[in-house]
């Protein structure tokens, strides 16, 4: 039998083990495409395109399994729960940003990354909003335009 887990480089002090999941190179090219790891992309288009997808899928958990899910107003109590959570976490993008990028620090060139500056980070987070909600407000338009089940 072959013996897949060995360590990572063949360098039994490292931590990280080399499986054929995370060393494959479809699980690679998967990770690469991510909007937060892809090249090419502005702060804010990272941010938009993140905010678009979570946006979509936060509604539902909010609209099938809210404690308004039996009444008539679910739909509309799931969207604003969703713009609530939206909310939320854009408050947390921020304080993670004033804590992280809130010193003004000297940083050569070539240190600076794509997400590592203050602007940059304002930039992500004001696409994540705007996406996000912009995203849950689609699904509830999409939502509502599809006929329920009424007795």
């Amino acid at each position: 039998m072959a013996n897949f887990i060995k360590p990572y480089n063949d360098d039994p002090f490292v931590g990280h083990l080399a499986t054929p999941i995370t060393s494959s190179s479809i699980t690679k090219t998967i990770l690469k495409n991510l909007p937060a790891y892809r090249s090419g992309l502005t702060p804010l288009l990272r941010g938009l395109e993140i905010g678009l997808a979570h946006g979509y899928f936060l509604i539902g958990p909010f609209v099938k399994l809210g404690p308004l899910r039996n009444s008539d107003v679910a739909l509309f109590s799931g969207f604003l729960s969703t713009i609530g959570l939206i909310t939320i976490l854009t408050l947390g993008l921020t304080i993670y940003g004033i804590a992280a990028f809130g010193q003004s620090k000297t940083l050569q060139q070539s240190e600076i990354k794509e997400l590592q500056t203050k602007k940059a980070w304002e930039q992500f987070k004001g696409g994540f909003f705007v996406g996000a909600c912009g995203s849950a407000g689609f699904a509830f338009i999409c939502l509502s335009s599809i006929p329920l089940f009424k007795i």
